[in-house]
């Protein structure tokens, strides 16, 4: 693409640019407000971040876009589509369950780059000034996401887009441009509930309302100490984040695969035997998640995770295997590991 060096970048020249550095689209979004960050105190207040204390310290940041950069006007959001051709998620008790985004390599660092790409271009072709963001920045990418086109709220909270289904991260740029902005996406999930049906853990209280306290993916990533009881069953095989929710969605039936080769499953993350998880030593954890989202919950947090899943197995030939797990040197490995311990005893 050639623009003169007096021209005036467009939403539309924006967009193809993103298209050419390898995302499934983009769109424009104003500042807002809107009704969903409206409600976004209200969910906070509720206690529904459970620990995700950063959400609310940054909670005045994400309702203001100016408290980052005073001179904002407009936010870019692009979204980068990490559908495999794998399965979705499955069952076997010999087996733990890797959420989808996690198998290949680090989305955050793919997704930053073309970001960065992106915003420079825009810079270039100024005067302008950007911000990117991935998900670790103080951005509602959801509700700008909408407002931007890219896709619906679908009623367990996820981004869903007609074309291109929910498998989909999401990237923010902030800028002082003026540019139109895209229309939001219509909510297209109309009477269906599966999502709300299918959650092992209730996590999903109503359309469009979440508790993350009860959620897999907060319970298996962002939880950093005892994971309740009550829940632990739901939880079933999932070693690290859930996609149940996602699986059952019908806009999902059809979702394109993506092309990005970095997001390709690693063996070693699909769908990993859990015979191997509990031989592998501290060293090999490391090396195992090195590189991927799965570092988020550090080899003590997967460790935690993995006494749950072999607890919910019910298969007493892993019995053994626990014994090392029983005397670990951290306090909530090891009372999952005697939870799992009991529950193995007990089955048939």
């Amino acid at each position: 693409m050639s623009l003169g060096a007096n021209s005036r970048l467009r939403t539309a020249d924006i967009k193809q640019k993103a298209i050419q550095l390898g995302f499934d689209h983009a769109g424009v979004a104003p500042l807002g407000p809107f009704p969903e960050t409206d409600y976004y105190p209200e969910w906070l207040a509720s206690g529904y971040a459970g620990e995700m204390k950063y959400l609310e310290r940054g909670a005045s940041r994400r309702l203001d876009p100016t408290e980052i950069m005073s001179e904002v006007r407009t936010v870019v959001v692009c979204a980068l589509n990490y559908q495999t051709s794998h399965p979705l998620t499955a069952f076997d008790p010999n087996r733990a369950w890797v959420s989808r985004y996690a198998w290949g390599g680090e989305y955050h660092d793919v997704l930053k780059s073309k970001l960065d790409s992106l915003a420079g271009w825009i810079e270039g072709h100024g005067p302008a000034r950007t911000r990117a963001y991935v998900d670790t920045g103080p951005v509602l990418e959801r509700v700008y996401a909408k407002y931007a086109g890219i896709g619906w709220f679908g009623k367990n909270t996820c981004i869903i887009n007609e074309k291109l289904g929910s498998w989909l991260f999401l990237g923010c740029i902030l800028t002082d441009l003026e540019l139109d902005h895209d229309m939001p996406a219509p909510d297209r999930c109309g009477s269906c509930t599966r999502c709300i049906d299918a959650c092992p853990t209730d996590a999903i209280l109503e359309p469009y309302v979440l508790d993350s306290r009860k959620c897999i993916s907060y319970l298996t990533i962002e939880l950093r100490g005892d994971m309740p009881e009550p829940l632990r069953e739901g939880v079933g095989h999932h070693l690290f984040g859930c996609d149940i929710c996602q699986d059952v969605c019908p806009w999902n039936r059809k979702a394109p695969l993506g092309s990005e080769t970095t997001f390709q499953a690693r063996p070693d993350l699909f769908w990993p035997e859990l015979e191997r998880l509990l031989d592998l030593d501290e060293d090999q954890w490391t090396t195992l998640i090195r590189g991927t989202a799965l570092k988020r919950s550090k080899v003590r947090g997967l460790l935690r995770n993995l006494m749950v899943v072999v607890g919910n197995s019910g298969l007493r030939k892993l019995r053994g295997r626990l014994t090392r797990f029983l005397s670990h040197s951290d306090d909530v490995v090891r009372s999952h590991a005697k939870w799992a311990a009991a529950q193995l005893d007990k089955s048939d």
